[in-house]
């Protein structure tokens, strides 16, 4: 009979994952299971750095971000036997199945460890939004709003001194941070991965704003599109007329305080999570279809092919090529 089950999170930290990690717990006790959380992820299974908790330690991360409890990257876990020692840990503490919240690589090691026997329910925790069998991850909506804010204040410099800002913005090869916080936050030119324009082209495009006499410009771009924004700055700089500089927004998309949404959907999928694993299920990905949360398993959920935003780039695009023709 199941008794007791334990969290972790793994690979990088997003808010919304302490979140999860309260859902997870509250639903457990409510339940009637102890719950042990597991310190740096994978790396904790195979110390045996384990430890039981209850509600009061949930009430106490709701609101946290990061991951309180620590995560880790451990490539090591690829092997049989390191997983086999991360097993005996898990069965000397009587812990039966775990909740994972991480990205693709942490699904993986949740896949194997129910292969050999715990029973594992992954949660997508990543800022990139790019765990394509949920519509959003766990961080995404804390990280579009960051750098919302980000592009708000920039604005407001930029309009004052009549200048162009880069802002490059996190998400790996997932262009989903720059796309949905550059149309938010109104960005005049945005580049993403699989839509990206040309170093000369976005510097062509700000001469044409330019030329309009636009009075600040916003240029959001996917990070590992260009080699070094700085220098793009310059180029544009020495293009259009506009004192231009860039900014990297970097790890400051992961910080904070996770939103409202976040915490909602974090704490509805940590929920789902416990209630698949009472009913003896494993090696299921969770994530949410609109207003749904719904339960794949792992493999056929790393095997969904990522959804093309093209053509929402492209509307946008249009729609600021306009402006600038009409200007």
């Amino acid at each position: 009979m199941l008794k007791k089950i334990g969290i972790l999170t793994s690979g990088g930290d997003s808010q919304g994952m302490n979140a999860a990690i309260a859902g997870v717990i509250k639903t457990a006790h409510a339940k009637g299971l102890e719950t042990y959380i597991i310190r740096d992820g994978y790396l904790g299974l195979i110390n045996n750095w384990m430890e039981v908790v209850d509600n009061n330690f949930a009430d106490s991360i709701m609101r946290l971000g990061g991951t309180v409890i620590g995560s880790a990257r451990l490539p090591e876990f690829k092997d049989p036997k390191v997983r086999e020692k991360a097993v005996a840990n898990l069965k000397k503490q009587g812990i039966a199945a775990l909740v994972v919240i991480g990205g693709d690589g942490s699904y993986q090691g949740a896949q194997r460890l129910t292969e050999m026997g715990i029973n594992c329910i992954a949660l997508p925790g990543t800022i990139d939004n790019d765990i394509t069998s949920s519509d959003y991850t766990i961080g995404f909506d804390t990280a579009i709003n960051i750098v919302v804010e980000a592009i708000d204040r920039l604005r407001d410099t930029m309009q004052s001194h009549n200048r162009c800002s880069i802002v490059e913005v996190m998400g790996h090869a997932c262009g989903d941070i720059a796309l949905y916080a550059g149309i938010a936050g109104g960005a005049d030119i945005i580049s993403i991965n699989e839509a990206a324009l040309s170093e000369t082209k976005i510097a062509e495009r700000v001469a044409t704003l330019h030329q309009t006499q636009k009075r600040s410009v916003i240029v959001v771009v996917s990070e590992m599109i260009y080699p070094d924004v700085h220098k793009l700055a310059k180029l544009v700089e020495s293009k259009s007329g506009y004192i231009t500089r860039a900014t990297v927004l970097g790890h400051t998309q992961r910080g904070g305080n996770p939103t409202a949404m976040e915490r909602y959907r974090a704490f509805q999928m940590a929920q789902f999570a416990v209630e698949q694993i009472i009913v003896g299920a494993g090696g299921l990905a969770i994530g949410n279809h609109g207003d749904q949360i719904i339960a794949r398993p792992i493999m056929e959920a790393l095997s969904i092919p990522r959804p093309s935003r093209k053509e929402i780039w492209a509307k946008f695009d249009e729609l600021n090529q306009n402006i600038y023709q009409k200007s």
